[in-house]
Parts: structure tokens; sequence; C-alpha cells
């Protein structure tokens, strides 16, 4: 039987050593690339072809429920498991919304990331047990749509306020994103008037209250 091949994406190094660690000691399972930002993971994702990525949230430039929602949409095969510090059920729902097939704290056990790689892998969904039975009746009854505060921005304006709550310039995320520095500047404009959020510090809260950074970036 050919193992299963998994992209680890966490943007923090000793991390994925960890989990490519755990990973190596399961039967059947093979870790054949690692990627630290979103845009990375779809590179190695197109690359590798694999069957799996676990793929954390808070990344930089692309983070992992865009990056998981993008895979889903051009790799519809590769299955995504979520790796997340938090279990508050707005991540979950945002999760599941954009396509993953499980939803994982960090700290579980290395006998519970078996049982998610060989849930999704039959095609179930696999959330970590600490998680309510409220997350699921909640998306079965919302699913379709990204739900909460984020529901109201667009894609690009959601990545938009991403690379904002990163710090980078006006100028630089157009670079970035192939856009003028006034449609940045208008898309901001927007951001702020959907959030009725007015300065740029109070975007950056935002951003990490609903996981598209984490605190320490």
């Amino acid at each position: 039987m050919n193992p299963i091949r998994i992209v680890l994406a966490d943007d923090h190094a000793l991390v994925r050593a960890g989990i490519r660690t755990l990973c190596e000691s399961l039967d059947g399972v093979a870790v054949v690339a690692e990627a630290a930002d979103g845009n990375q993971v779809l590179e190695l994702v197109k690359a590798h072809n694999p069957d799996l990525v676990l793929m954390d949230i808070a990344m930089k430039t692309l983070n992992g429920l865009e990056a998981t929602a993008k895979i889903r949409h051009e790799f519809p095969r590769v299955r995504v498991i979520i790796l997340s510090m938090h279990g508050a059920e707005e991540y979950v729902q945002q999760a599941l919304n954009v396509g993953a097939a499980g939803y994982l704290l960090k700290d579980a056990a290395v006998p519970e990331l078996e049982m998610a790689i060989t849930a999704v892998m039959r095609d179930e969904v696999y959330l970590s047990p600490q998680i309510s039975k409220l997350v699921v009746q909640s998306y079965m009854q919302h699913a379709g749509a990204v739900e909460g505060p984020l529901g109201m921005l667009t894609p690009r304006q959601r990545q938009i306020l991403q690379l904002i709550a990163e710090g980078h310039s006006t100028k630089d995320i157009g670079f970035r994103l192939g856009l003028s520095v006034k449609t940045v500047e208008a898309h901001r404009a927007q951001i702020m008037e959907r959030l009725s959020i007015h300065d740029i510090p109070g975007l950056v809260r935002f951003a990490i209250r609903v996981g598209l950074v984490s605190s320490d970036k």
C-alpha cells in the first residue's frame, strides 16, 4: 500500500519539526514537503500532489484559511486538516466553510493525529474531541459562506486586511498583489466601513481576534 503523502504548513520551524517527527512515527505516512507560508504551500501542493495538507491558520501573506480554500478549489482531491491552538467555534466554522476536512488542536496526542489522518482519508470529517458538538450543528445549519464579521469581506479584502495587520505598507501591499496604491486604499476604506473600524490599530486587533494573524506577528 502506498504511504499517505503529507505536506506540512506552519510558519514556525520548530513546530514543523515536531509535527514531522510525529507523522514519521506513524505507519504508512510520509512527509514530502514543508511550507512556511500560504503561498509556499500552494506551490508545494502543485509540485508534489500530496494526499493531505496539515495546515496552520496564522501564516504570513496568505493565511491557512485562504490557502485551504484555494487548495480545495484547485486541487479538490487533496484533503486539509487544520492544526490550531484555537478551539473557539468561530475558527472551526471558518475552517469547515472553506473546505477543511478536519480540525485538530495542537495539543493533541499522537494517537489523535493518527485518527484524524485515517478519518479524513476515508472522506470523513474529524474534529478534536474538545470541540463542542454545537460546532458541527452550527456548521450544518450555516454551511456555504464564511461566518461572522469576516463574512462581510470579500476574499481580496480579507487578504488585504491580513497584510495590513502584518505591518505591510500600502505600496508594498499593492506590489505584492499587483494592485495600484489607489486600489489598495479603496479596499482599505471599504474594509473599515464594513467592519466599522476606522484606524489601523483597530484593524490589527480585529485580525488577531478572528485568527487572520497571530498576536506574536
